[in-house]
């Protein structure tokens, strides 16, 4: 283990393991950089945490003008001891002297099927992972491999074969230092090339930097439920087909998915395709069985680990954006879904600070402090968005018209131990979400306040917004204030796998998981790039070892003996209160069966979520988190991108 560069007593009293000293050291703590001739530099090197929570609060209180000192205090009083846990980006970067974005992760724009267009896109992706982001790119634009591209008379090679230049872009990126962001690809379910990336990663060391989900529509899962023949199709706008094929669906249905002319014995589909402002005609190449397309996505996912999936139609209809925004892709994790040029401003509620008496009969959480917390962190994600640099100016006009945050939760696993109940029961999904209706609540009312005293972002369309699905479920008198008033933030809530910064207070427990294990090792990228080993603690049963007890209660429960359907019970419980998504990775023993792993993702469609990732141990990847040294997935809680 490399030392430390600082006196390791300086941030004993808050940083209370090794793993978490080493974390701020060497991710978060601020140090000058040598001299280099340039301006003089006016901050020192950070000797504690505290330094570090000063920097931060001081750069977004400075936002708030003649207020700034008041909303400095009391922006610092929300980060002691880690209450709130601003992602990665904000503590790294927030309040320093380097040009840096605080953003997480951004979605690239669509890529027109040009070499120009391709290779312009992949310019943008690696300033903005230059400048610390993780992206996520939409390849479905791409015409599929063999087909000719009229215009040169040259053969397209597909998505894939382009995504391998965007993996080696961000291996470049990535050996220039341990704060580069990772990627995600997707692709539409009825892109012809959608075998090849369902595949992408069978072969050992392809795409490594990518997370690849498929985008997966209603239609497909309509279609496999009905064992119908699935249609294969692209928008060859240069071959004149739009035209045929607007007459031979004239009086077909129009509703996003594909048309009714697909569905029939049509050459040509009506399809919402991404980067389109409406629904296009589609030549249909080839129909496969639409089972046997979610079977070998299945078996992919269960060999590799890859793909997940995104349940596209419905992300788009309980997008509380649905009136401006097409979306076909997310941030790295998962978490937020995006439209092209969108950003991801994130922090999180850290549960374990506001249970009281923790372990004893009288154990409750104090949810007026959860409240108090989450009004004064949507303050500050909005604060955010004025404060940082953006890559590209797309980015930052996207993000100053919608000001979409994503406040959410960490320590939710280790919370319900301290409460004494366990991660798979009524009581915890019931505690869980009550956690989240007090944040949503106290987020949105936020939100509804700055806009009185700020002003709403730009693009709100009133009626429209209130006519949303989400927006439609929140309590009447939120609804009646945004009428009046408008709100400041398109989007307010979102659970991140919150990776380092759940390391950094102390190892709780990441974002809505379960405790992964109670002592383990864990692996993280080192300042130089380089993964690193070391020996951690899980928080509550650190806590709970910190005083002579009797043996464990049974709240101590970890993921590995929890079965599917307890993860995806506390994710549907949730993501009816969450207006972005949530990053949930459902761990399963090797062992499990196909049918039963294949079973999870239509689970998890029933119950409404927005996406799902399956985590199996397989040779592929090993395995995300382990009780020994394992391989480095490229956004495991190591290193997904905060």
């Amino acid at each position: 283990m490399r030392a430390l560069t600082y006196t390791a007593d300086m941030a004993r009293r808050y940083l209370r393991d090794e793993l978490s000293r080493y974390v701020w050291a060497s991710k978060y703590r601020y140090r000058p950089p040598a001299g280099d001739g340039g301006a003089p530099k006016t901050l020192g090197a950070e000797e504690s945490i505290a330094d570090t929570w000063d920097r931060v609060a001081d750069a977004l209180a400075s936002v708030e003008g003649a207020e700034a000192r008041r909303w400095r205090r009391i922006f610092r009083d929300a980060l002691e001891d880690f209450a709130f846990l601003p992602a990665g980006r904000i503590l790294a970067g927030a309040g320093t002297e380097r040009r840096v974005t605080l953003f997480n992760c951004f979605v690239m724009g669509f890529i027109e099927d040009s070499v120009d267009d391709i290779f312009e896109h992949l310019k943008q992706g690696a300033v903005t992972m230059q400048w610390g982001g993780g992206i996520g790119v939409d390849f479905s634009t791409l015409r599929p491999r063999g087909t000719e591209a009229v215009a040169h008379g040259a053969i397209a090679s597909g998505p894939v074969s382009f995504m391998r230049i965007w993996d080696a872009m961000c291996a470049t990126m990535l050996s220039t230092g341990s704060r580069r962001g990772a990627m995600m690809g997707t692709l539409r379910c009825d892109h012809p090339d959608v075998a090849d990336f369902v595949d992408a990663k069978r072969e050992r060391g392809a795409l490594t930097n990518f997370n690849l989900s498929v985008q997966v529509t209603d239609a497909l899962m309509r279609a496999v439920e009905a064992d119908e023949p699935w249609p294969l199709c692209f928008p060859f706008g240069d071959t004149g087909d739009e035209r045929e094929a607007e007459a031979d669906s004239a009086h077909g249905p129009r509703d996003g998915d594909v048309s009714a002319a697909s569905r029939s014995d049509s050459g040509y589909a009506y399809v919402r395709w991404p980067g389109r402002e409406s629904s296009v005609a589609c030549r249909v190449v080839e129909r496969v069985p639409a089972r046997a397309l979610w079977q070998r996505i299945m078996d992919a996912a269960y060999d590799t680990a890859e793909p997940g999936v995104l349940y596209v139609d419905r992300i788009n209809r309980h997008n509380n954006l649905y009136y401006r925004e097409h979306i076909t892709s997310t941030n790295p994790c998962g978490e937020i879904p995006l439209p092209a040029y969108g950003a991801c401003d994130l922090g999180s509620v850290n549960l374990t600070r506001f249970v009281r008496r923790p372990f004893s009969q009288r154990a409750e959480l104090d949810i007026d402090g959860i409240e108090e917390t989450a009004r004064v962190a949507t303050r500050m994600l909005d604060d955010v968005v004025d404060l940082s640099h953006y890559p590209l100016p797309e980015q930052a006009l996207m993000a100053t018209s919608t000001r979409r945050v994503g406040l959410g939760v960490t320590g939710l696993g280790d919370a319900l131990i301290m409460l004494g109940l366990r991660y798979d029961s009524d009581a915890a999904r019931q505690a869980a979400a009550e956690v989240l209706t007090a944040v949503r609540d106290a987020a949105y009312r936020q939100s509804i306040a700055l806009a009185k005293e700020k002003g709403a972002f730009p693009l709100l369309d009133k009626d429209a917004h209130l006519a949303g699905r989400y927006v439609s479920s929140l309590p009447p008198d939120i609804r009646d204030d945004i009428a009046r008033h408008g709100i400041r933030n398109s989007h307010l809530l979102a659970i991140a796998p919150t990776g380092t910064i759940s390391l950094l207070a102390n190892n709780v427990s990441s974002g809505i998981e379960p405790v992964f294990s109670l002592t383990g090792e864990r692996r993280v990228i080192g300042e130089r790039g380089e993964p690193e080993t070391h020996p951690t603690t899980d928080f509550a049963y650190a806590l709970w070892r910190r005083e002579p007890r009797g043996p464990l209660p049974p709240a101590f429960v970890t993921a590995d003996e929890l079965p599917p359907e307890a993860h995806l019970a506390m994710a549907g419980a949730l993501q009816p209160l969450v207006d972005n998504s949530i990053s949930k990775t459902i761990n399963v023993p090797e062992r499990i069966s196909r049918a039963a792993f294949a079973d999870i993702y239509r689970r998890a469609y029933e119950l409404g979520l927005k996406g799902c990732t399956v985590f199996r141990p397989n040779p592929v990847t090993g395995a995300v988190l382990s009780h020994a040294p394992a391989r480095v997935h490229c956004c495991t809680p190591d290193r997904e991108g905060d």
